[in-house]
């Protein structure tokens, strides 16, 4: 491992789940973290299976971050302070948290707006291969993280309901890159994770009438448990255009989906990109988005929102449940993934530390 978390230390190893190449994923012994003076080491309780980190494993990249080294995966985690920062910031010893895992980073010489961190373009992220070394991810029973990502829970929200904060925040974001939807007709295409977790909050904020779209019946009965009033299944493609949504949130990442959501959109509407597309040129019908005036809209990450999912989970306004599918132990890191992989049978799956 090159990144500094993993570095030997007087207290052994930790449990760790890495991938090593494309097709090579171990749960590893690695050596225990030393934390900087700005870090804590934090007891990992929890850590959900995104779609990045399947990505890494099945594609050995994740849109153009390339796996070059082995990495240390996962960043929607949750746990318990074990060792507080030395330097006295964050929270103390026992505080249970939520992770915020991005690092924002500028580079000379590139715009972008002060007020939205996400943007930064050399921006790290736990479990990144965006730049080498890489950026090591925090699947693993000990990980020492900066405190200015944690994120202290209250006590009404379990460690396990708080495992997604983060992807939570992802579709709060979405949400809000669509404007005000309450009152107004949305479709949600792909109902994956991020898909599902959109419709739990178009729910909270007044989506009138929420329709949903997927290749498979099992994340179209998530989709219903959520909140969605309709289902629809992605090779109808008639029913789909005769949505005329007033916002459409692209959850799928694929060109299908995108092309889907540009004809499910009503004259005028706003299309949220929020389902991350592989790199390079993608053939969707443009021409319509220009004809139809449609708005096009881009939803990378998240930026404070994890703080409001937080109050919105632990008040009960925010209701999540059928998102997760799946619980493993950490041990059963290759099942879970491969249980992860299989969008037509698991949501949300969950590692437990």
């Amino acid at each position: 491992m090159t990144d500094e978390r993993m570095t030997a230390g007087a207290s052994g190893t930790v449990l760790a789940v890495v991938a090593h190449a494309k097709d090579d994923l171990r749960v590893d012994e690695v050596p225990a973290p030393i934390p900087a003076a700005d870090e804590a080491v934090v007891r990992i309780a929890y850590g959900g299976i995104c779609g990045s980190d399947l990505h890494y494993v099945s594609h050995g990249a994740a849109g153009e971050s390339r796996l070059v080294d082995p990495m240390v995966l996962g960043h929607e985690v949750v746990g318990t302070v074990e060792t507080a920062a030395v330097d006295g910031s964050g929270p103390p010893v026992g505080t249970r948290v939520a992770v915020h895992p991005p690092t924002p980073l500028p580079v000379a010489g590139i715009r972008f707006p002060a007020d939205r961190p996400n943007l930064a373009p050399a921006t790290t992220y736990l479990g990144s291969a965006a730049r080498r070394p890489h950026t090591q991810g925090a699947f693993a029973t000990l990980a020492a993280l900066p405190t200015r990502m944690l994120r202290a829970l209250p006590a009404g929200l379990s460690l396990r309901d708080a495992a997604l904060v983060e992807p939570a925040s992802v579709a709060w974001h979405a949400v809000a890159r669509a404007g005000n939807v309450a009152g107004k007709s949305v479709l949600v295409v792909g109902c994956g994770p991020i898909g599902a977790l959109a419709i739990a909050v178009l729910v909270r904020a007044g989506a009138a009438v929420i329709t949903a779209v997927d290749l498979h019946p099992a994340p179209l009965a998530i989709a219903r448990e959520l909140g969605a009033i309709t289902t629809i299944a992605a090779s109808d493609a008639d029913a789909i255009a005769a949505v005329q949504a007033d916002v459409v949130i692209e959850s799928s990442g694929s060109r299908h989906g995108l092309a889907s959501a540009i004809r499910g959109a009503a004259r005028g509407g706003r299309v949220v990109m929020v389902g991350l597309l592989p790199a390079g040129d993608q053939p969707v019908p443009m021409s319509l988005a220009i004809t139809r005036e449609l708005e096009l809209v881009g939803s990378f990450r998240f930026v404070d929102e994890i703080d409001a999912v937080i109050a919105a989970l632990t008040d009960g306004s925010l209701a999540v449940g059928p998102v997760v599918t799946h619980e493993f132990a950490a041990a059963d890191a290759v099942e879970a993934f491969a249980v992860a992989a299989d969008s037509a049978s698991s949501g949300k799956v969950l590692l437990r530390f």
